[in-house]
């Protein structure tokens, strides 16, 4: 009995010191951060923005243009006007019931209408050009469907320092191999400052349209 006793006196000591401390929560999976515009306002879907260099002086907003001597497909570049905004932009999660613009987020990135011979005007990530080697960003993607088929069509957008970068690192498909890479700017011999795969990411802020 006199153990049976001592026993019971241990365990209550324990119940009481649980008590007096609650047990740690368990962390639920949180959403991830999300973006701002140049206001402190969060992006949105179904709302237009400018996307523009946050260091001036290497052009101004993001535009489309045809380049050299081809006709399609229709390269994503900033424009070399530095005081222009460039064209407006949308933002479509892969998860299109998503009414706010978060970090790290598979996106379609998308011109307002047609670019010539892309009539989506859907960022893509091109293959490797034959004259430079570089993998460029044109509008000839499309629009959802998110998965192995529509890999190249997919972005995300990654805080850098007091801004944020745009990122070709798509989830949309578990089982492919995919290439992640920052999106940055190569300027090709005619001067256009044109969107491609990069090791040195263009350092982007947003502005509501």
């Amino acid at each position: 009995m006199r153990m049976m006793g001592s026993a019971f006196l241990v365990l209550s000591f324990l119940l009481l010191a649980l008590a007096a401390k609650p047990l740690p929560r368990v962390a639920a999976g949180a959403a991830p951060e999300p973006v701002l515009d140049i206001a402190g306002k969060v992006l949105r879907t179904g709302t237009y923005y400018d996307i523009l260099p946050a260091v001036r002086g290497r052009g101004g907003g993001i535009t489309f243009a045809i380049t050299g001597h081809k006709s399609c497909p229709v390269d994503v570049m900033l424009d070399s006007y530095e005081d222009s905004d460039g064209l407006p932009l949308q933002f479509i999660p892969a998860n299109r019931k998503k009414g706010v613009i978060r970090l790290s987020t598979d996106l379609n990135i998308k011109f307002p209408g047609p670019a010539s011979c892309s009539p989506t005007a859907v960022w893509k990530v091109e293959d490797d050009d034959e004259l430079t080697g570089q993998m460029f960003i044109s509008t000839s993607g499309v629009e959802g469907n998110p998965g192995p088929e529509t890999l190249d069509n997919w972005f995300k957008i990654e805080k850098y320092g007091n801004d944020y970068k745009l990122v070709f690192c798509p989830t949309v498909c578990n089982d492919c191999e995919v290439l992640c890479r920052d999106i940055g700017i190569y300027v090709d011999k005619e001067g256009f400052r044109r969107l491609a795969l990069s090791d040195v990411p263009l350092k982007v802020k947003f502005k509501k349209f």
